[in-house]
C-alpha cells in the first residue's frame, strides 16, 4: 500500500522509517533541498551555524526515548553524545562567572556562594529539580496496533515519577518568570531565565532541569544536520523514497477516503497527482489542517488547536567572527543594562551560543556566534514583508545587535565577518511551520493540550509534529511520527516493526 509523508522534517522521518519497516511503499515530500526540517543548520561563507538543536531530549540510554532515537538511525556512532557543562553561564559587570551545572549538589553550591541571600529559594529549586530527575516522556504502543516487539510497561518507572507528579499542579499555577522573580539576586535571575522562553509555566522550567540534572539532554555531534542525514539513509536503506523540491499543495480525497496528493515543485510549477493510500502530515499541524483540504476540516480537536495554539517565535541572528573567542565559555549570559528592543519585543540579556571548540563551525582561528531573541515577532516580520521593508529592517536589527553585543565581546564589530539574521518569516518560508514556530507555549495555568493523530470525517490521513503534543520539540516530533504509524498499522492490518 502506497503511503504519502508529507515533511522530511524529524517527525517526517521518524515516520518514513517505521512505515519502511512495516513494509509499505513510502514516499516522502519535501519542499525544501535538505531533511530536517525545523532541526536544521546552514552555512554562510565558511561559517556553519546551528540553527535547530542545543540538546537532545532522549540523548541517554537510561531514557525510554532513547530507544526510538536508535531505530530510526539518528544516533550512531558518527554522532556521539557530549553532555555540555556548564549549561549557562552569566558574566556580570565585574567579569566574574556565574553558572549553571548538570550536577545538582554542584549546582547548589555554585549559585549559593554566588548569591547566599537566595540559599532557602535556591535550596528549594534544587529539591524539586531533584524530583524531577526522575521524570521523562514513556514511550506505549497504541492500543489495537500489533507490534512485534511490544513496549512493556514497567510500573517501577511510573512510580519513580511520582514525587514529581506531585509537584506538577503547583509548577502549572505559576509562570517561569513569576517562578524566576522569587530569587533577589538580578544576575541569578539573568541566568535562570535563559534556560528557555520566556512565556512558558514553571513546570517546563525545572522539568528542563531535571532533564540535565538526570544525564539526558546531550549533544550529539554535528548537530542537526547529521541527525537529520542520518535518519535519512536509514529510511532510504529500506526502500524509502524521497522527492525534495516538492511541495503538497492538496490532499485528494473522495468518499471521506484518501486517494492521493497533489504536488507541485514548489515555485508555481505545473502540478501532478500522487496515488496514496494513506497521508501522514508532518507539516506543521495547525498549517495543514488549512492549507491542504480543500473542505475546511471541522472537528473538536482541530478547532481546538485553531484557537489555543499558542506558537513559540524567534529570531535567529548567526555572526562570523574572525577571531578566536575559546576564553569564552559555550553559553554566555550577558546581563544588559538597558533592554534590548525591536519586532515589538524586549530582552533583558543576551544568551550567546560560543562555538569556538568545534573546529568544523568555522575556518580556523575564527568562531561562529549564534543568539536565539525568543519573542512573538511574527506579525512585525509579516508586515514588514507587506510593505517592502523586510530586508532593510532586518540589517538594522543585525547591526544594532551587533553594536550592543560588543560592549561584551569587541571582536563581533571589529572582526565580523558574516552576520545572518533569520526571522519567524524564514522558518514559515523553508518548512511551513504556523507562524514560523517549533514549539508551543504552555502558558501558566494552561492545559496541556495532545491532540488526536487521526480524523474522525477522513480515513487514510494522519497526523504527527511537534505541534500534536505540548510543549513539542525534537522529542514529541520522533515519538509522534512513530505513534502515527501505529494508527496506520493498525488500521491496515498491518505489523508494526
Amino acid at each position: 500500500m502506497k503511503v504519502v509523508i508529507i515533511g522530511a522534517g524529524i517527525s517526517g522521518l521518524s515516520a518514513g522509517v517505521y512505515a519502511a519497516r512495516a513494509g509499505f511503499d513510502v514516499t516522502i515530500l519535501e519542499q525544501h533541498n535538505i531533511p530536517g526540517g525545523l532541526s536544521t543548520s546552514w552555512s554562510r561563507k565558511g561559517y556553519y551555524f546551528e540553527g535547530g538543536m542545543h540538546w537532545l531530549t532522549g540523548s541517554s540510554p537510561k531514557m525510554p526515548l532513547n530507544k526510538v532515537w536508535l531505530e530510526t538511525g539518528a544516533l550512531q556512532e558518527n554522532n556521539p553524545i557530549e553532555l555540555r557543562d556548564p549549561l549557562y553561564n552569566v558574566i556580570d559587570e565585574n567579569g566574574k562567572v556565574l553558572s549553571l551545572y548538570r550536577f545538582l549538589p554542584q549546582m547548589e553550591k555554585a549559585l549559593i556562594e554566588y548569591a547566599p541571600e537566595d540559599r532557602s529559594a535556591i535550596k528549594k529549586m534544587c529539591r524539586a529539580i531533584k524530583d524531577f530527575t526522575n521524570f521523562h516522556m514513556p514511550v506505549l504502543d497504541t492500543r489495537g496496533c500489533k507490534c512485534r516487539t511490544p513496549v512493556k510497561i514497567n510500573p517501577g518507572e511510573f512510580i519513580k515519577m511520582l514525587p514529581a507528579i506531585m509537584r506538577v499542579p503547583g509548577l502549572i499555577k505559576i509562570s517561569y518568570m513569576e517562578y524566576v522573580s522569587r530569587f533577589k539576586n538580578k544576575n541569578l535571575r539573568h541566568l535562570l531565565s535563559s534556560v528557555i522562553g520566556y512565556r512558558y509555566n514553571a513546570l517546563s522550567f525545572i522539568y528542563t532541569l531535571g532533564s540535565f540534572a538526570s544525564g539526558d539532554c546531550g549533544y550529539p555531534a554535528g548537530g542537526s544536520v547529521r541527525m537529520a542525514n542520518n535518519m535519512l539513509e536509514t529510511y532510504q536503506k529500506l526502500g524509502g523514497k524521497i522527492l525534495f523540491r516538492t511541495k503538497a499543495e492538496n490532499i485528494n480525497i473522495e468518499d471521506y477516503e484518501v486517494r492521493g496528493v497533489t504536488v507541485s515543485d514548489g515555485r508555481g510549477g505545473e502540478q501532478r497527482e500522487l496515488e496514496a493510500d494513506a497521508v501522514i502530515v508532518t507539516q506543521d499541524a495547525r498549517a495543514a489542517v488549512d492549507s491542504l483540504f480543500d473542505t475546511m476540516i471541522d472537528e473538536p480537536w482541530v478547532n481546538t488547536m485553531r484557537h489555543e495554539a499558542v506558537t513559540e517565535q524567534n529570531i535567529f541572528i548567526g555572526l562570523g567572527v574572525k577571531a578566536d573567542l575559546s576564553h569564552l565559555p559555550y553559553c554566555c549570559v550577558f546581563p544588559l543594562k538597558k533592554p534590548f528592543e525591536y519586532a515589538g519585543c524586549k530582552w533583558t540579556e543576551f544568551r550567546i551560543y560560543n562555538y569556538a571548540a568545534y573546529k568544523e563551525h568555522a575556518p580556523e582561528g575564527c568562531t561562529a556566534l549564534t543568539c536565539l531573541l525568543i519573542g512573538e515577532s511574527y506579525g512585525f516580520w509579516k508586515a514588514a514583508k507587506a510593505d517592502g521593508t523586510y530586508k532593510d529592517k532586518k540589517k538594522e536589527l543585525g547591526e544594532l545587535f551587533v553594536k550592543q553585543l560588543a560592549e561584551f565581546i569587541p571582536e563581533v564589530e571589529s572582526a565580523l565577518e558574516v552576520i545572518d539574521v533569520a526571522t519567524p518569516c524564514t522558518y514559515e518560508r523553508y518548512t511551513g511551520s504556523y507562524e514560523g514556530s517549533w514549539m508551543s507555549v504552555w502558558q501558566k495555568g494552561g492545559k496541556q493540550r495532545n491532540y488526536p493523530q487521526t480524523l474522525d470525517t477522513v480515513f487514510g490521513v494522519y497526523f504527527a509534529g511537534q505541534r500534536i503534543q505540548m510543549p513539542g520539540g525534537l522529542p514529541i516530533a520522533v515519538y509522534t511520527g512513530r505513534q502515527a504509524v501505529q494508527y496506520l498499522c493498525r488500521d491496515f492490518g498491518e505489523e508494526f516493526v
